[in-house]
């Protein structure tokens, strides 16, 4: 203490604590990449403060805009799995690699954006190109609306996933046909949950294999 010049374990009890002042927060690497033109919202308060947040338009985006590459870590095993996000993988020099995102400073903003239940809310797909994965528009976004992505047709087969299609206009080809999955669910044996893609189990019991 500065005051009465006794060195302290604890605060002193003359004076009392130090007055505290903290650092400014500073945003994570993947919110401070996000375009101007849309915004973050919290959807979901989870146990543990945990954040779900969604991607929004600000304003209309046209479609065949295009988003990337998607920044992540290269890695043969996922240290963070998400549900309600997709899985992404990459083909770089021959070996198949998962684009891992542990926290908010490896990757961008894409890492926020969820994945597409159906084909109605689909805004978004995912495509490989030169080894990197883009989203592009596949409609155009009004403001306040959700971006939400799943794979295109030849992504989704590298990824073993169903195909989601986009009903647009006349001049748009229809997807090539993709496997369907089986109809019973994928079940994981540690924990029971289930998945609609064996991909998406497989990435799941990684976490349980790196817990153990």
């Amino acid at each position: 203490c500065e005051d009465c010049g006794k060195s302290l374990i604890g605060e002193c009890k003359l004076h009392g604590p130090l007055i505290r002042a903290k650092d400014r927060v500073i945003p994570s690497r993947a919110r401070l990449t996000l375009p101007h033109y849309l915004t973050l919202r919290v959807l979901e308060l989870r146990a543990g403060n945990q954040q779900i947040l969604g991607v929004f338009a600000k304003k209309v985006i046209q479609k065949r805009t295009q988003f990337g590459p998607y920044i992540g870590q290269l890695s043969t095993k996922l240290t963070r799995y998400d549900e309600s996000r997709l899985v992404l993988q990459v083909l770089k020099d021959g070996g198949k690699y998962f684009l891992d995102t542990p926290n908010e400073d490896c990757g961008n903003w894409m890492m926020f954006v969820r994945l597409a239940r159906n084909q109605e809310e689909q805004t978004l797909v995912a495509y490989q190109h030169c080894g990197e994965v883009y989203f592009t528009t596949v409609k155009p976004i009004e403001p306040h609306t959700e971006l939400k992505v799943w794979y295109a047709a030849d992504y989704a087969k590298f990824m073993e996933a169903s195909a989601v299609f986009i009903k647009e206009e006349s001049d748009i080809c229809p997807l090539p046909p993709v496997a369907k999955e089986p109809v019973d669910p994928w079940i994981c044996s540690s924990c029971r949950s289930t998945f609609a893609t064996f991909a998406l189990l497989e990435s799941h019991q990684c976490i349980h294999k790196d817990r153990v």
